[in-house]
């Protein structure tokens, strides 16, 4: 059966809005943005009829003071082949969810005007537009020729526009324009030109109503600081810095060589019951230190620091240390308790025992980790579970913490994470949070859209010039740009790459300059820039003599540190290399040679690395005109500090191993 209209006093809208971007999920998830950053929008729009249209983004924070919409045009983008695209942008100013939707409405001054100045094009001034106008009889000269049914339409939107103009000098150039084509007498020329006239359009427009105005539900936007897109991280063990005070000793140079932020493994208490002792062996020899990531002792747990490393107060020290030196002081998050951690002991509900009453340690094989215990997600003590949680990371968020690198987030409820994360924000806007899960790639997006702020990623596996182009453009184009934020951490304390493993020095250069150059957010983890590479067996991406499970005595002197600096400043004087989704890769003719451009408005710098650690490659780089460049251009190696005449088209590159692995070339003005 048809239905009938419904109740509503005015019809539907006749404006059709679809298809808006950027949206995740169709708007079931936000969209992320960081402060400063112009949000491009787009949607198609169109409606019956030939009328034309006019479109606004609206936009606001969400959970600011004021409620109020603020507006930015819309412009079709393809209107020279009558499509329904429109577009438009809009800056965000503050930190937080924000919402934006798309209103149109039908234009009808706009409508009137171009049916006029059509009619008018084509000569059609002196000729009957339709039969009322062809039985009036009346002369054309008095009339203001056969068009002045389309006049008394004009004069009848003015007069409305009148009414409603809120500026005095709007309101009197309509009331100048209503004169003129009120004025029966007056030339027809001179009717049409002041129907037609720019300025009235403008003024009218202003002060025009929406006519059949729609809009879509709005859409949700988070912004975050800057830092969530934009930072180069250092990972180290505080034990073998001296502790939290000898981390802080090493803050200013940790400055000086361009480190945003400064990631603490594991600060807590280390259980001694199955503590494992060097090279991850099953019996620890009474001095072993034991694995940070075995949390909890006599001392405390996941709220303690280990004596060993300091106080409370010694972390308050190192926070406000870092702050003045705009450094984030980033703490690993990792839930999972030692046999000795309080938990087990005043919440035994919250861990799942076997039937013969036994703990189950943590496995994924074939790793097995013998020292440690995993919660019971499913606990009917959840709640409390969750909370307690919470406070472990308020804690640490109240010690001047804003970042954490959370250890296996898909190994846990996603819904915990979304909680977790909303509940922190509500205090502290300015926390970050990176999730550690190397799992498959649906779980990664889904941690991603449901609040964690960046994502470690598989770059570590990818080596080829193939695997690399493939991997930035699912991460640059395929939508993932708008929530996923990848960290390129070229090593971890679980990760040696066979690369590095076999490629030494050059390997450790190339995997550098890749992770600096293509991701706005990336990583080492002390050791690197020494070139530490021996694993402990063939086969394993362990490490031989694992900081994990022993102590060392580090300093910052690696040879790769020149290059980390230089490298770093480059990152920060260089827009393009804070971006993800404005790389474009080049054709090299080689595929051990990888080349790709990234632009920012004015500013170009374009990458060439060798990927062969061990033999000088040489090819082609090809930039095409689509770029934007110039026919010839200088570069200056941001790396060594040459320069090289370029050119649209091909440029020859030769890179050597021990000479030159990576050019890092910034296009200077002309």
């Amino acid at each position: 059966m048809a239905r009938g209209p419904d109740s509503r006093k005015r019809p539907p809208s006749r404006i059709v809005i679809q298809y808006p971007a950027p949206a995740v999920d169709l708007g079931r998830y936000p969209v992320k943005r960081c402060v400063g950053d112009v949000v491009e929008v787009s949607a198609d729009i169109f409606r019956d009829g030939h009328e034309l249209l006019r479109a606004v983004v609206k936009y606001r924070p969400a959970d600011g003071q004021s409620r109020r919409w603020r507006e930015c045009e819309l412009h079709r983008i393809d209107a020279d082949q009558d499509g329904v695209r429109w577009a438009g942008s809009f800056e965000v100013d503050v930190a937080g969810r924000w919402q934006y939707t798309f209103e149109a409405w039908t234009d009808r001054f706009g409508t009137w005007r171009d049916e006029l100045r059509r009619k008018l094009e084509a000569g059609r001034a002196d000729q009957p537009d339709d039969a009322s106008a062809a039985q009036s009889g009346e002369p054309g000269s008095r009339a203001g020729g056969w068009l002045a049914g389309e006049l008394s339409e004009g004069v009848e939107l003015l007069r409305g526009a009148e009414q409603r103009a809120t500026v005095q000098r709007d309101r009197v150039l309509i009331q100048r324009a209503l004169a003129i084509l009120e004025d029966g007498g007056a030339n027809a020329a001179h009717r049409h030109a002041a129907a037609l006239d720019e300025a009235l359009y403008a003024a009218v427009e202003r002060a025009q109503e929406r006519d059949g105005a729609t809009s879509l539900e709005p859409l949700a936007l988070e912004v975050d600081r800057v830092r969530a897109r934009f930072g180069s991280w250092y990972e180290l063990f505080p034990r073998s810095w001296g502790g939290l005070r000898g981390v802080e000793a090493q803050l200013p140079r940790l400055a000086e060589l361009g480190f945003d932020v400064v990631y603490l493994t594991p600060i807590h208490p280390i259980g001694t019951s199955n503590r494992k002792g060097r090279d991850n062996a099953l019996i620890a020899a009474p001095d072993d230190p034991g694995s940070p990531w075995a949390i909890g002792n006599a001392n405390g747990g996941h709220d303690a620091i280990d004596p060993g490393l300091g106080t409370i107060d010694d972390l308050r020290s190192l926070t406000r240390a870092a702050h003045k030196l705009e450094i984030d002081i980033a703490l690993d998050f990792a839930i999972q308790c030692s046999a000795d951690h309080p938990w087990l002991r005043e919440h035994p509900e919250w861990f799942h025992h076997r039937p013969d009453g036994t703990l189950k340690y943590a496995e994924n094989p074939p790793k097995r980790y013998q020292d440690i215990y995993n919660v019971n997600w499913d606990t009917q003590d959840w709640r409390n579970l969750w909370e307690a949680l919470l406070q472990v990371v308020l804690q640490w968020v109240r010690c001047g913490v804003k970042v954490f690198r959370v250890d296996n987030p898909h190994t846990k409820p996603a819904a915990f994470w979304a909680w977790l994360i909303e509940q922190v924000h509500a205090e502290d806007r300015d926390v970050i949070f990176l999730a550690e899960a190397f799992t498959r790639r649906a779980m990664m997006r889904h941690l991603a859209k449901i609040g964690f702020t960046q994502s470690y990623t598989y770059f570590t596996w990818k080596n080829s010039r193939s695997e690399l182009t493939e991997y930035v453009l699912e991460l640059a184009r395929s939508g993932e740009q708008d929530y996923l934020r990848p960290n390129f951490f070229a090593n971890t304390p679980d990760i040696l790459h066979e690369y590095l493993q076999r490629g030494g020095r050059p390997a450790f250069e190339a995997r550098l300059v890749l992770a600096a150059t293509l991701s706005p957010s990336y990583g080492i983890y002390s050791g690197f820039e020494k070139i530490e590479n021996v694993a402990v067996r063939a086969g394993s991406e362990e490490y031989l003599h694992s900081e994990k499970y022993e102590l060392r005595e580090r300093t910052l002197d690696g040879v790769l540190l020149p290059m980390v600096k230089r490298l770093n400043l480059a990152r920060r004087e260089q827009p393009a290399l804070q971006q993800l989704d404005n790389v474009s890769f080049l054709s090299t003719e080689n595929e051990a040679l990888i080349a790709y451009v990234k632009q920012t408005g004015a500013n170009s710098v374009i990458t060439v690395v060798n990927l062969d650690p061990h033999s000088a490659q040489e090819g082609l780089a090809v930039v095409p005109a689509q770029l934007g460049l110039p026919p010839v251009f200088s570069v200056r190696d941001l790396l060594s500090g040459e320069r090289y005449e370029w050119r649209l088209g091909r440029n020859y590159v030769r890179l050597e191993p021990g000479v030159h692995q990576a050019h890092v070339n910034l296009v200077e003005a002309a």
